[in-house]
């Protein structure tokens, strides 16, 4: 049963970290406002709906809602914004949220088997945190090595400058400075 459990979390952790996101910076402020409407909107409606439920089902229901307001939210604002912070945060937020649906899960269960069921959910979360950590990692070493690379352009631009004199040289390294945004 565990593994059932350790299955469907993960499975659960790796289809919400694979969405498409590539929707990113598409969004009117109009569609913007719009879609927070609709986010809460959507929430009271989940949340109305588990009033007919009791004891966990109900707690894992409403969980469940405030997970899916909350990993909505953060695509809504990826979408508008466009920013790798605002995808990374998508990431974060979709992690924690299983893994907060997947705890209140746990609490059907009592003694050791709770407490392996917690655990199991919180080392999911923990390797989609550090997925989502990498990712925002990766993508700033991208940014430096990108830097990197339009410095080293320019420098050895600048260099071929070097050979040429007077107004030819300002004009050669204008054109560098203006080619490799340096100031």
């Amino acid at each position: 049963m565990n593994t059932l459990h350790l299955s469907r979390t993960s499975l659960l952790v790796a289809t919400l970290l694979t969405l498409p996101m590539a929707y990113a910076a598409t969004m009117t402020d109009a569609d913007y406002k719009a879609g927070k409407t609709r986010i809460s909107a959507d929430y009271k409606q989940d949340k109305a709906a588990c009033s007919s439920q009791t004891s966990n089902a109900k707690d894992v229901c409403v969980e469940e809602a405030k997970a899916k307001e909350k990993v909505a939210r953060a695509e809504l604002e990826y979408g508008h914004s466009g920013k790798a912070a605002d995808g990374n945060k998508v990431l974060v937020a979709k992690a924690e949220s299983a893994y907060a649906v997947a705890k209140e899960r746990c609490d059907d269960k009592a003694g050791n088997a709770k407490d392996v069921c917690v655990k199991e959910a919180k080392a999911v979360e923990t390797k989609a945190l550090a997925d989502a950590k990498m990712g925002k990692e990766i993508g700033e070493a991208k940014k430096d090595a990108a830097t990197d690379k339009r410095d080293a352009d320019y420098k050895v631009a600048v260099e071929k400058c070097d050979a040429l004199a007077g107004d030819a040289k300002s004009g050669c390294v204008a054109a560098a400075k203006t080619k490799f945004g340096q100031n």
